[in-house]
């Protein structure tokens, strides 16, 4: 097994304030990054705070930032680096920091609370749900998000502008919006619940302008922008503003029972 040290640059700090420290740390083939800020912890900087659990690109805790692009630390091979290249690793930007590597996410269960859950189609139960295996594969492909929240660090509305978190879920969480929204047996709009006025007014669909960054990102190759956000965008815009769609409302609200 070969080796080289490496040069690394570690963001240090708390709420308070921090900075960039510089560590020259030994490598072998084969290793990843947490691996190496595990290396880290052990012979240099014990106090070094990261956060992580299984090392397996499943759980989507070591999130942090490589040279400036959002990475999970464990799928970030050594190898993709030049021997001589400086490697910078940060917090989350779009975050608040905690301590060194650790960042609060909070923000993000927060907008995944405000998100109504599958309404269950009246009259069917448990084992009787019937789907074609289109739509099942379309929900299972937004299913592999392992809420590492790359995506919501990526994404400029909230990377680069604080004061639109209250108003904007993200790309994650419109990405749940959107699934519901296509389920063929959420029964959203039959119990009162118009899922795609609630992206656009309450979620901040809006403010999306589909740079893809957040599908760039994604460790799970989920394609947010193309599979979820845009389809969202069209249904609606859709049910906004196509003349077509807003006669059949007038007419299906005229001929309602009073």
């Amino acid at each position: 097994m070969s080796s080289y040290e490496a040069r690394f640059r570690v963001w240090r700090g708390d709420v308070r304030g921090g900075g960039l420290e510089d560590f020259r740390v030994e490598v072998n083939d084969g290793e990843v990054v947490l691996d190496i800020v595990h290396r880290l912890q052990a012979t240099q900087a014990p106090d070094l705070a990261v956060r992580w659990n299984c090392k397996a690109g499943k759980c989507g805790s070591c999130s942090a930032e490589i040279n400036g692009r959002p990475r999970l630390l464990c799928m970030t091979r050594m190898s993709v680096f030049d021997r001589d290249e400086v490697i910078t690793v940060t917090p989350l930007r779009a975050f608040p920091v905690v301590r060194d590597l650790v960042t609060d996410v909070g923000f993000n269960y927060t907008k995944a609370r405000e998100v109504p859950a599958f309404v269950p189609p009246e009259g069917v139960g448990p084992g009787e749900y019937r789907m074609t295996q289109e739509d099942v594969e379309r929900s299972q492909e937004f299913r592999k998000c392992i809420e590492c929240f790359l995506c919501q660090d990526t994404c400029h509305v909230v990377r680069d502008h604080e004061e639109n978190k209250r108003a904007f879920a993200g790309p994650r969480f419109l990405m749940r919006v959107a699934e519901l929204d296509m389920h063929p047996l959420d029964a959203a709009e039959e119990s009162g619940l118009d899922r795609k006025r609630a992206a656009q007014d309450e979620h901040g669909l809006g403010y999306c302008n589909i740079t893809k960054c957040c599908t760039e990102v994604c460790p799970e190759g989920i394609r947010i922008t193309d599979n979820a956000l845009i389809p969202l965008k069209e249904r609606a815009a859709d049910r906004k503003y196509d003349p077509l769609v807003w006669l059949g409302n007038r007419i299906r609200r005229r001929s309602a029972p009073s």
